[in-house]
């Protein structure tokens, strides 16, 4: 495979993939900086009406967007990740760490090449059941090989940090039914969770 490149310099496969494996901490996300771009991408929702990228070019911004709602899909009463703002979420994170954008500059670019070779477009102007096949088959570990590993860990990657930026999102936790510490009069272990531990108790 050829090198990813994005708008700010290439960026080898090699540190792309040294990237991609990095832990959350090597990153250097920390609660209080995924807060602060939270609230920054709120404040500018709020003042301008929509949000526009900060690190990612708008070409990255408009694929993230697609995978976004892919992994988190508004359904029902859910607004889904893409509501939610989790790309807005993610890019705020990204101009903030030089590895977290390589990341997402050398995975976003890795799902571009990768439609192109099967349907000649990239992966925001493909259809949806193009799209569709090709996360089918990054979506899961068994299908690890050397041509599509680095998108099956580019997108591991990536739906845990949608999920996590839609759960922590005022639409994510209404879902969850989460009201915070709140003062409670009386507290009854769950039944089943009862039923559960004599279930499971060596007596």
């Amino acid at each position: 495979m050829s090198d990813y490149s994005s708008q700010r310099g290439a960026l080898s496969r090699r540190n792309w993939m040294r990237s991609l494996a990095a832990t959350a901490a090597a990153i250097g996300a920390t609660p209080a900086m995924a807060q602060r771009a939270r609230e920054r991408a709120a404040e500018e929702k709020s003042s301008t009406g929509s949000y526009q990228p900060k690190a990612l070019t708008a070409h990255e911004y408009q694929t993230l967007q697609k995978l976004a709602d892919w992994i988190v899909p508004a359904a029902g009463h859910r607004q889904g990740a893409l509501a939610a703002g989790a790309a807005d979420w993610i890019d705020l994170m990204s101009s903030e760490s030089a590895e977290m954008l390589g990341i997402y500059s050398g995975g976003l670019a890795w799902l571009d090449s990768a439609m192109r070779r099967m349907h000649r477009a990239d992966f925001a102007a493909a259809s949806a059941d193009q799209q569709r096949e090709l996360l089918d088959l990054i979506a899961y570990k068994k299908n690890e090989s050397p041509v599509l590993g680095p998108g099956i860990r580019f997108f591991a990657f990536t739906r845990k940090m949608v999920i996590d930026a839609y759960y922590t999102s005022p639409a994510g936790i209404q879902e969850l039914g989460y009201t915070g510490n709140v003062a409670v009069s009386r507290f009854e272990v769950p039944q089943e969770c009862l039923d559960y531990a004599i279930k499971h108790s060596p007596a």
